[in-house]
């Protein structure tokens, strides 16, 4: 049985959203972070990063974490990778090509996109967008994302999906990643491939209950 820790807010979105793709069955075990509990180590705190209990799972008290059979994986894509390349079908590899692919891609998404686009998405959420200096921020980041979404928005105007004529996980860890910089009021406009694509990711059913799960978390 699969076990995978971690609350919807947070990078466990990204395996929940493909396990919920895949309709597997798994125990899920809703880990909060610790820096968003007063006092984690309270006797009524709930399971957190700085639990024993969870510890003993990645003793790097970070999540998402897997659990299958002994296999430990404590890297949201290594962990959407894994699944899609054991229990994917479509959405996984077709062949060693295709897998390096989704490896790219991934890469892609983890060191083109995902720093630039969390620091948006702080800023904003911490209120910071109301000062000159915040905004002055934000078009920084938004900057250092236009080359490659320009990259992107050349791929997807030929191709609906980064893998060609389906979805697969590669575009999941993508679109999740990316999802953070969707409050800038004009980047995501600015390249509109790009943006349909994006939406046609979160129309999928399983991106709207993983959402809907999401959402009726504390925030």
């Amino acid at each position: 049985m699969i076990t995978l820790y971690g609350v919807y807010r947070s990078r466990a979105s990204r395996p929940l959203w493909l396990l919920l793709e895949l309709d597997l069955p798994f125990a899920h075990v809703p880990v909060i972070q610790g820096y968003r509990l007063s006092d984690p180590s309270a006797a009524d705190a709930p399971l957190n990063t700085t639990s024993p209990e969870y510890l003993a799972v990645n003793p790097q008290g970070q999540i998402p974490a897997y659990a299958e059979d002994g296999l430990v994986l404590t890297e949201s894509m290594a962990i959407t990778l894994h699944i899609a390349r054991q229990y994917g079908g479509a959405l996984g590899p077709e062949g060693p090509a295709e897998m390096a692919l989704l490896e790219n891609w991934a890469l892609f998404a983890a060191t083109g996109i995902e720093g630039q686009a969390l620091e948006i998405m702080y800023i904003q959420r911490d209120g910071g967008d109301q000062s000159a200096e915040g905004q002055a921020a934000i078009a920084s980041h938004a900057e250092k994302l236009r080359r490659p979404l320009a990259r992107l928005e050349t791929h997807l105007a030929a191709h609906p999906w980064l893998l060609g004529k389906r979805f697969t996980v590669a575009d999941l860890n993508l679109a999740e990643c990316l999802r953070y910089a969707q409050g800038h009021p004009t980047l995501i406009g600015e390249f509109p491939a790009v943006k349909t694509w994006l939406e046609a990711c979160q129309s999928r059913p399983a991106f709207k209950k993983m959402w809907a799960a999401r959402m009726a978390e504390p925030a």
